[in-house]
């Protein structure tokens, strides 16, 4: 990695100076690049040259990911002038809203399950009110319930990046 600038002088980094600072491999670097997350000054021969604004760029990226953003989603939210940018936000805060309450309603059963003096978890009637819901039928409506246990609740509420929200994107 380089050394620290003198004052007033920019940090620049390489593909693999930047890569490594934030644990990534440089191909994820220059995938990022093709997709139009990155763009990235090029040095006299070509090379890429990164900036304190890129690694901001690249910090963001990762961030956004591990909240469950796909890479076109970060592409519209990178994207000022992206037209649909607030529906893309907007449904992926809605998305989050819905995984905090699953995961909420998880740390709940977990908790009982743990307290409940139940040999048998599945026949403590206290327990069973935590999944009624499944066995009514009162979730996994438009997906089945496999299909949003298999990918998480991460699927359900995608929006597509060039239009408005489709119809029965989400499950309740």
């Amino acid at each position: 990695m380089k050394s620290t600038p003198a004052s007033g002088e920019r940090q620049i980094w390489t593909v693999g100076d930047l890569a490594a600072r934030f644990g990534l491999e440089t191909h994820v670097l220059r995938h990022w690049e093709d997709m139009g997350l990155l763009s990235p000054a090029r040095d006299g021969a070509g090379r890429r040259r990164y900036d304190a604004d890129d690694a901001f760029r690249v910090a963001t990226i990762m961030r956004s990911k591990a909240a469950g953003m796909s890479l076109e989603q970060i592409r519209v939210l990178l994207d000022g002038g992206a037209y649909d940018r607030h529906v893309i936000l907007e449904a992926h805060i809605a998305e989050l809203e819905q995984r905090m309450a699953e995961m909420e309603l998880s740390r709940e059963m977990a908790r009982h399950a743990l307290e409940c003096r139940a040999h048998d978890i599945t026949a403590c009637p206290n327990f069973r009110s935590h999944v009624q819901d499944i066995v009514d039928g009162k979730i996994g409506q438009g997906s089945t319930l496999a299909e949003a246990l298999r990918g998480g609740s991460r699927h359900l509420a995608r929006v597509p990046v060039a239009g408005p929200p489709v119809e029965g994107a989400t499950t309740g």
